[in-house]
């Protein structure tokens, strides 16, 4: 049989220095050095010069990394020079660009620090049509245009956040892991809850009274943040590969991250009590881990009905009762069985039977933000940009809501779980952690949760509309944290109940009445410099004057 003609080598364009151009081409080219991935049959490494047609694909080695605004600029004339050629962009280890700035760039690979097996990953997805990101934590480059003059009162606020800020860490390295007497962990959470109320409260009393807002304030590991640089990665390290850059795709590398995030046990880093909190380590993540999997059908049968509009929307909400469900018979197990009131019955049943899911979260965002892009690969709009979903800050954003969405889920049904085992202590060794198997710690538990609930809804809730902020929680490597989106409340606002109205009216009250009460304080604090200097410190000179003159009469007579 006469043999096929070989497929010709994907022409790679590389723009590297000559030690770094050797060292890539003996990664890329075949028969390279050793620990190729299965299936690499290599590429033609070529220079601008040894060109034969259009590159397949754009390599570009970072040596000594030039000025941001070059950088993007040299990018965009490589795309429009050799297009339709996607770019790949090598950084060094130590590079002077923040992740905000290199989500922004229009390469379709963006690696930091590569080696052999990733590079050639990398080369291989992107010349598949997928995008490749992996870059660390940002770099923290100082800003000499923001110096500005602190005053006093800014001094003392930032200098009371950063005590409680040292303190605080001290506190969380010494519960990871925690301890195992009762007291010292007792003693350490409440330690933690004390300097977290007492941060709050600092800057609520003192925040919009202070000198300088522009400048930005210190916070502690765990606090909240605002979603534009948090959503797009700022601050951690990022690790994304698209296969396809097609909804499906896009679907497969977000539940790829969220599933090795989930199975890790995340523990809470929220800043707040969570209800999950309570169960036990691995049925935390057989929680989450089903709801994973209970979306995942979901929008397959989103896919098959192909809703559109107010009917997505009204469908997705009807679902949500089975799905929660669903997860909660996924992580109690179909046919697990337990003694209560000396008869065996099974866990699942049970609980569904005595919980209740149609509760709606009204902290939930539109639900079509994170389903129009899954299902139908439509633009989203992230910080005011109108970007593709395979982009990398769409990517990240869309994880954030997903993310977000799952966590307050769990909750839902964890709060069910707890006041079930209240009632069925058996319960307790099979679901919860083992500090909960006393009634007491339990009870203890629920009835924090309960109190939480109650101030998020009469205080926490009715500031966040008025301050048009949506508490969104993220889950990362390990832990759950916090973040805060920016959007337009007014509607939700509107809605409120009187008791609401009055926390958002003293809130509004505060901001008028704060630059005059600061205003005043700074008058009269002049007036007490006058009265120091000018009347009080002019008569005692006077009266000093006068003893002196008295005193040397009296000498003279002697």
């Amino acid at each position: 049989m006469p043999r096929r003609p070989a497929q010709p080598l994907p022409q790679l364009l590389l723009f590297a220095e000559p030690l770094q151009r050797a060292g890539l081409s003996s990664w890329l080219e075949p028969g390279g050095s050793s620990g190729d991935p299965s299936g690499w049959s290599g590429c033609r490494v070529v220079g601008s010069d040894e060109l034969q047609g259009p590159p397949q694909l754009i390599v570009w080695c970072l040596g000594a990394p030039p000025e941001p605004q070059a950088l993007d600029a040299e990018s965009r004339r490589m795309l429009e020079r050799w297009h339709p050629a996607p770019l790949l962009l090598l950084l060094p280890d130590h590079h002077p660009y923040a992740s905000d700035f290199l989500l922004q760039l229009p390469a379709q690979g963006l690696i930091e620090q590569a080696d052999a097996v990733s590079l050639r990953e990398a080369v291989s997805t992107v010349l598949a049509g997928g995008r490749v990101l992996a870059i660390g934590p940002a770099h923290q480059v100082p800003d000499a245009t923001h110096a500005v003059p602190m005053g006093l009162g800014q001094w003392l606020l930032l200098s009371g956040l950063q005590q409680i800020d040292a303190e605080l860490r001290l506190c969380l390295r010494l519960l990871d892991p925690p301890p195992p007497q009762l007291l010292p962990l007792l003693l350490l959470e409440g330690r933690v809850r004390e300097l977290r109320q007492a941060r709050r409260l600092l800057q609520w009393l003192w925040g919009p009274v202070s000198l300088a807002w522009s400048q930005p304030i210190v916070e502690e590991p765990v606090a909240p943040s605002t979603a534009g640089s948090q959503a797009s990665g700022s601050g951690h390290a990022v690790a994304i590969t698209l296969r396809q850059r097609t909804a499906e795709g896009l679907w497969e590398a977000l539940r790829e991250r969220l599933t090795q995030a989930a199975a890790a046990g995340p523990s809470n880093n929220s800043g707040q009590l969570l209800a999950l909190d309570g169960l036990h380590v691995s049925r935390r993540s057989d929680l989450l881990l089903g709801l994973l999997e209970q979306f995942d059908r979901l929008r397959r049968r989103l896919l098959q009905d192909d809703p559109r509009g107010e009917q997505l929307e009204r469908l997705w909400k009807e679902l949500q009762p089975e799905l929660r469900q669903q997860a909660l018979r996924h992580m109690a197990g179909s046919y697990v069985q337990l003694p209560m009131a000396g008869k065996l019955c099974p866990v699942a049943e049970t609980l569904l039977h005595r919980s209740e899911f149609a509760a709606e979260d009204l902290e939930l965002p539109d639900p079509l933000a994170m389903l129009t892009p899954l299902l139908q690969a439509r633009p989203l709009l992230v910080d005011g940009q109108l970007l593709a979903p395979d982009e990398p800050q769409a990517v990240l954003y869309l994880e954030l809501l997903l993310s977000n969405w799952l966590v307050r889920s769990a909750e839902l049904i964890s709060a069910e779980v707890l006041a079930a085992c209240a009632e069925w202590p058996e319960l307790r060794r099979y679901l919860l952690r083992p500090e909960l198997l006393a009634t007491r710690n339990l009870e203890r538990l629920r009835n924090q949760l309960n109190a939480q609930q109650r101030w998020t809804s009469w205080f926490d809730r009715p500031i966040h509309l008025y301050e048009s902020r949506r508490p969104l929680f993220r889950l990362g490597a390990g832990a759950i944290d916090s973040v805060d989106l920016t959007e337009p409340r007014d509607a939700e606002l509107r809605q409120l109940g009187w008791v609401q109205q009055a926390v958002t009216l003293a809130m509004e009250a505060r901001d008028a009445l704060g630059p005059q009460l600061q205003s005043l304080l700074k008058r009269l604090g002049d007036l007490l410099v006058v009265l120091l200097t000018q009347v009080l410190g002019k008569a005692i000179g006077l009266v000093g004057r006068g003893i002196v003159q008295g005193m040397g009469r009296s000498l003279n007579r002697n």
